[in-house]
């Protein structure tokens, strides 16, 4: 895993933005789309801000969720309202919403995982202080599904249920970016780049994985 410090977390994002558009210009000269998958929290705002102002090629790219909280339409707690409020109009048309409203949510998971891309060009994930990544959360049965490419997590994790990308799909992704920002992560980004299982992050095995950060060298060491 290659990891890159900047400054701040300005920095993060637009590394981060940048690190994605190129991904995209090369999907879609190579395939004709790009297909995206971004986690949820605060993270990936700021990074999505820019890249409604870049180049990224809109018309072409399918932006889908790698985690859902289980929440009413337009809550502060779901990951979309957040999305669409990061995103001008033109852009929100390549959202592909997760159906966490629907009555049948393991049917539900299915029918995403069936409106999935074979592989993703690139997925954004975040990472917590207790190493979870996308909904994949310490103790929770969903870090064992193998079977399925989207699944409900077994309980609630502050506070509600969610529905997520499983480990098959992130590990099949041909690029996957940890973008890490914020407080008391030191122990938790040292554990992922060291690939320790002991946090859900850590069980991420992709060939191409890069992480970028605005902790301090000096305290990953």
């Amino acid at each position: 895993m290659v990891t890159k410090s900047v400054a701040d977390t300005e920095a993060a994002a637009s590394e981060a933005a940048r690190i994605i558009e190129m991904a995209a210009a090369a999907a879609i000269n190579e395939r004709g789309n790009f297909n995206l998958a971004v986690s949820g929290g605060r993270t990936p705002w700021r990074t999505l801000e820019i890249l409604a102002d870049s180049s990224l090629n809109w018309s072409k790219t399918s932006l889908f969720q790698v985690d859902e909280r289980i929440a009413p339409t337009g809550s502060p707690e779901r990951n979309l309202t957040h999305l669409v409020l990061s995103l001008p109009l033109m852009c929100q048309a390549a959202i592909r919403p997760m159906p966490v409203g629907a009555e049948d949510l393991e049917t539900a998971a299915q029918s995403y995982e069936y409106s999935l891309p074979d592989r993703f060009d690139l997925v954004h994930l975040g990472l917590g202080p207790d190493g979870h990544t996308a909904s994949l959360v310490p103790g929770d049965p969903v870090l064992d599904v193998t079977d399925r490419g989207v699944a409900l997590t077994g309980g609630e994790y502050q506070g509600t249920r969610r529905m997520t990308l499983t480990y098959p799909t992130l590990n099949a992704a041909r690029k996957i970016l940890f973008l890490v920002t914020g407080d008391g992560k030191e122990d938790a980004l040292k554990k992922l780049i060291a690939k320790d299982p002991s946090i859900p992050a850590g069980r991420v095995d992709n060939s191409d994985m890069l992480t970028v950060t605005d902790l301090s060298p000096q305290s990953l060491t």
